[in-house]
């Protein structure tokens, strides 16, 4: 019994303000403004995660380098270095190849996340070719 008082009461309810407002839409300036907002947000992400991997991949590149000159260092000069090598060398040798060759692995990564969210950025610039990004205040 009570339910059916509550249900009678919520219909009574939602038929009044029914009749009270018609539908009404929000203005072309808002809608625009509420676009741009969405556009500016997926553009910022963009922007942020191709900074954040050019910084990485340029921080990596460094290091990838300068294992790369401590690797020569190590090898020596001789025709047969390789034979009279102490083992401590040959195993520093071992952990630069295996730095090395994560680094370089890693580079060519971020290189192919680089290149695509470049396209994605460029993608979205021609879908949405009326966004201007907000000016910074110098």
């Amino acid at each position: 019994m009570f339910q059916l008082f509550l249900r009678a009461r919520a219909h009574n309810l939602l038929s009044s303000r029914r009749e009270d407002k018609g539908f009404k839409a929000r203005s072309v300036e808002r809608d625009a403004e509420t676009d741009r907002v969405r556009i500016d947000a997926i553009m910022t992400a963009l922007d942020t995660a191709l900074q954040e991997a050019e910084r990485e991949q340029a921080g990596l590149n460094r290091r990838v380098d300068d294992a790369l000159a401590r690797a020569s260092v190590t090898f020596g000069n001789g025709t047969d270095e390789y034979l009279e090598r102490e083992p401590l060398d040959n195993h520093h040798q071992d952990l630069f190849a295996a730095d090395i060759s994560n680094g370089q692995r890693r580079l060519k990564e971020l290189a192919s996340t680089i290149s695509h969210l470049k396209f994605v950025k460029a993608a979205m610039l021609t879908r949405f070719p009326d966004f201007k990004p907000p000016q910074l205040n110098s």
